[in-house]
């Protein structure tokens, strides 16, 4: 006989030894074979079956008296555990008369299961001959009983002991709170683990389990009670009568899953915290084979659970993912319908980022597409990420806290730059009456390989709270784990501190405009952010420095009107190349960080002035940029006025002569009105290198230490690489910027060119960021060029110049080579000084010296030579009729004129035969 454990039945309080004896066969007997014998059952037995149980193959007993431990070396191989309860003193044996095999009064009781229902049982017993061996086996196993009873009561074992355990149970939620256990675990547990037995499998991931570890005593919380949620996964659950529920698929397979390796096990349970009635504990089962939460998943008997898995350590969480996913591969139980989401585009997506909409929304341009259309456009948010929202000032509704500053954290990670998304899952958007299918995915720019991790680590975004069974980003775990680094350091939305709201001075207003104009045109260079494009020349800004929101034109410029936007009624008509005038700022401004100086104030209340876009070597003026590309015209009165600079007019006759952009339309006659002034040159010095000899004066030039040069170069490597050197169909047309193949010497590589004539099956081309011409195959060696890489995004990086005042010949005389030559001789490879006087018809007029030897020039040494003559009268005038100082110039021609009057008196070079006559000058 033995006792009973504590129940509701008996007020939660063991009997004396109960549990004791309970766990001594649970830590003996659970996950071990066994073999059994049935025998005759009582009237009163119900449902019960009993017989004698043997642990097999052992002769091990825990804990053995040394005179038990000398019966059991006596023993046979096979455990009798009734003897051998009676022996450690969990149990008492009933008392046996001759009446037993006439009765239905039942052996002690042991059930279990066995495989083997024929196993011998009476090894132990001596069979006497002509004897009922069934009697006399009982007669034995009585004396057995007898016997240990009588060695464990001498030893005072189990419950003939002074003070036999007698635990009084204590259940979660009547006797103490789930939470206060999951506290007092972290604390005093060694390794925040506690020692656990399962005692009742609800489902597969449900449990009843009862704390075991010695280190809760002092708590009061040994031998407690408590319903545990295995962390990370939920399975199928279990018909419920009293809630009237069904079970639902595979929970019957689940639990027996469950059961077969956990039930009975006393293991280590990580508690992580409560669910959210605080009712059952959320925790991990650590089992020496492995965690039954991915073996659950892996078998499909389970999904995961993001609620849960939030509680748990993240480096714990990519098997679960992993498992989950071959499961659905694999369609596997709960999975068997599975089928993976299908996406209505592609599933990765390279572009550029022309503008943020929300702070995880972004407007994309995929590469190799051709900005004509806002329909190019794709819309991408990021997966698994929720942004604060921003609010709508139409019907007052202010944004959420941090809501500017996620929007404006992702415009500085990604707008203008080459990003690549993975999709993941799709989404119907409501939008008005309608719906949007709206793309979701991870979004890479750079070395960040997820942007969106950034904006939840720093605290601007939250992971979106998935179902279940929803499709969710594969990073969502890091994206957890970032977020809880957030919460810790209280960063941006979960800081504890009131939000501050900002306030923007809106200066779209006329009267606050004219007023605030003064400071900002005092202010200088200023840097501003473009917050819309209205079309190519207008603009709304957010200058940071300032605090305010301004319209911004720029000055001298007027640009094509475009399309109204969709659903705004159209004030005016749309004119030729207005829509691409605007296209062409968003592309370039939107969003963008640019530099602007205010130099005036419309009666609109519209700040007019310059500027700026770009950093280091790409930084360019964009009115400049849209009068040269023919997207803007000069403001007629300000050529009218002689107010225009000149260096737009002349862009804008570059731009009608090659009948770019509005120039390329029919034109009417139009009689210009000369500049009341025009502005000269100021010299310049800088330190250049060659990079083509045309002849004797003629050269292309780098400026050393240009960022354009590194950035071209950089770029037609990339261009290189992702197109490989094969031809492609292009427009081949005279004056038309493309990319040409060239070797050399280390491989072949695009280049960017310009296309100089075309003859039959081959183009000639000047390479631009070189200066050198060559010749061609269309097919094989020309492809288009991205817009990106255009002469109006970067200029070319090779100046063409001419040596100032000297006068050489061409390259079919003698001289002219030896001119060359002597050139090449004198500053190929070299670091030069140059002064640049300024440009004749687009050439730049320098002054060449060696940097290390200043004089005299190249320009001096070519005279002295008798390989280039000195200039007339009338050359020194026209270059310093360009010139707001000319004094240098006519400095150079004294020099020049010195050099050439030795030269003939040596007669060296062209002066070898004399003075050089007329008929040659003119040549």
């Amino acid at each position: 006989m033995h006792g009973r454990v504590a129940s509701k039945a008996n007020d939660n309080v063991d009997e004396p030894g109960a549990f004791a004896g309970r766990e001594w066969l649970r830590a003996l007997t659970v996950g071990k074979n066994v073999m059994f014998e049935t025998r005759k059952q009582g009237a009163s037995a119900g449902d019960r079956v009993y017989g004698l149980l043997f642990l097999q193959g052992t002769t091990e007993c825990v804990p053995q008296t040394s005179a038990s431990a000398s019966a059991s070396a006596s023993a046979s191989a096979n455990l009798n555990l009734a003897v051998e309860c009676v022996r450690n003193g969990h149990a008492t044996p009933k008392v046996f008369g001759d009446s037993y095999m006439h009765s239905d009064s039942p052996v002690p009781d042991a059930s279990d299961e066995a495989p083997d229902a024929n196993a011998n049982v009476h090894a132990n017993v001596h069979v006497m001959e002509g004897a009922d061996p069934v009697a006399d086996a009982v007669r034995d196993y009585e004396r057995q009983l007898q016997l240990a009873f009588q060695e464990a009561k001498a030893a005072g074992l189990g419950v003939h002991g002074p003070a036999p355990l007698v635990r009084t149970m204590k259940n979660a939620g009547d006797h103490f709170q789930t939470l206060e256990l999951v506290e007092k675990t972290q604390k005093l547990c060694s390794g925040s683990s506690v020692k656990c037995v399962i005692e009742h499998i609800f489902d597969g991931s449900r449990f009843r389990c009862i704390v075991t570890d010695d280190d809760m005593a002092t708590a009061g919380l040994q031998y407690s009670s408590f319903t545990l949620i295995l962390a990370g996964v939920a399975a199928p659950r279990i018909a419920n009568a009293r809630l009237e529920t069904s079970t639902e698929p595979f929970g019957d397979e689940a639990r027996e899953f469950v059961q077969d390796r956990l039930l009975h096990r006393e293991l280590n349970i990580s508690l992580h915290g409560t669910d959210k009635s605080g009712v059952c504990a959320v925790g991990t089962v650590h089992h020496p084979r492995g965690n039954i939460a991915v073996e659950l998943l892996k078998n499909g008997l389970a999904r995961i659970s993001e609620w849960s898995a939030r509680m748990m350590n993240t480096n714990d969480l990519p098997a679960l993912r992993i498992a989950e996913i071959n499961a659905k591969r694999a369609q596997l139980n709960v999975w068997q319908n599975y089928e993976a989401p299908s996406l209505s585009g592609a599933s990765e997506i390279s572009g550029t980022v022309m503008e943020v909409l929300t702070g995880d929304t972004v407007s994309i341009l995929p590469a190799g597409q051709i900005y004509d259309s806002e329909a190019k456009l794709q819309k991408v948010s990021l997966a698994s990420i929720r942004a604060p929202r921003l609010g709508n000032e139409k019907y007052g509704k202010p944004d959420e806290p941090y809501a500017y500053e996620c929007k404006d954290r992702l415009r500085v990670l990604t707008v203008g730059k080459e990003v690549k998304v993975d999709i993941h899952y799709e989404r119907d958007i409501p939008m008005g009456e309608n719906t949007e299918k709206r793309q979701f995915g991870t979004i890479s720019s750079g070395k960040r390989e997820d942007v969106g991790e950034v904006l939840v680590a720093e605290g601007l975004a939250v992971t979106q709270r998935h179902r279940d069974d929803d499709e969710k980003s594969p990073r969502y775990d890091e994206l957890c784990a970032a977020e809880n680094d957030a919460k810790a350091g209280k960063k941006g939305v979960h800081s504890v501190k009131e939000y501050g709201r900002r306030t923007v001075n809106d200066l779209t207003n006329p009267q606050k405009a004219k007023a605030y104009s003064g400071s900002l045109m005092r202010a200088g260079p200023l840097k501003a952010i473009v917050d819309y494009v209205f079309n190519g020349s207008r603009f709304k800004l957010l200058v940071p420095s300032e605090n305010c929101y301004v319209m911004f034109a720029l000055e001298n410029l007027r640009c094509p009107q475009p399309s109204p936007n969709p659903g705004a009624r159209a004030v005016k008509a749309a004119e030729p190349f207005g829509d691409i005038s605007k296209r062409h700022a968003r592309s370039t401004l939107m969003q963008r960080t640019v530099e602007i100086t205010c130099t005036g104030v419309t009666m609109g209340g519209v700040i007019t002035g310059d500027l700026m876009v770009g950093q280091g070597g790409q930084r360019r003026d964009f009115c400049l940029e849209m009068i040269s590309s023919g997207l803007a015209t000069v403001d007629q009165r300000k050529i009218d006025y002689g107010e225009a600079p000149r260096k737009i007019v002349e862009a804008q006759t570059a731009a009608q002569n090659n009948r770019v952009g509005v120039w390329s339309l029919e034109q009417e006659k139009r009689t210009e009105a000369p500049s009341r002034s025009v502005l000269k040159s100021k010299e310049e010095i800088a330190t250049v290198k060659l990079s083509e000899i045309r002849s004797g004066n003629h050269v292309f030039l780098h400026i050393v230490g240009s960022e354009a040069a590194k950035v071209v170069d950089e770029s037609m490597k990339l261009f290189t690489s992702t197109n490989g050197t094969g031809g492609a169909p292009c427009d081949i047309k005279v004056g038309k910027v493309v990319a040409a193949l060239f070797d050399d010497g280390t491989g072949k590589s695009w280049y960017r060119a310009k296309i100089l004539e075309r003859k039959g099956p081959k183009a000639k081309v000047l390479y631009l960021d070189h200066g050198n011409v060559g010749m061609v195959s269309a097919a094989a060696q020309l492809r288009p060029l991205d817009p990106p890489l255009s002469t109006d995004r970067i200029p070319a990086v090779a100046k063409e110049a001419q040596l100032a005042l000297i006068q050489v010949r061409s390259l079919d005389d003698d001289e002219g080579v030896e001119a060359a030559r002597m050139l090449q001789q004198l500053c190929w490879g070299k670091n030069l000084t140059a002064r640049i006087h300024c440009e004749v018809e687009g050439k730049l007029v320098v002054t060449l010296s060696d940097a290390m030897d200043p004089t005299p020039s190249v320009n001096e040494r070519l005279v002295s030579a008798g390989l280039a003559r000195a200039p007339k009268p009338m050359d020194v005038e026209i270059v310093t009729s360009k010139m707001s100082d000319g004094q240098s110039i006519v400095s150079l021609a004294d020099d020049l004129k010195a050099a050439q009057d030795d030269a003939r008196k040596s007669r060296i070079g062209m002066w070898r035969y004399g003075d050089v006559g007329d008929e040659d000058e003119e040549e």
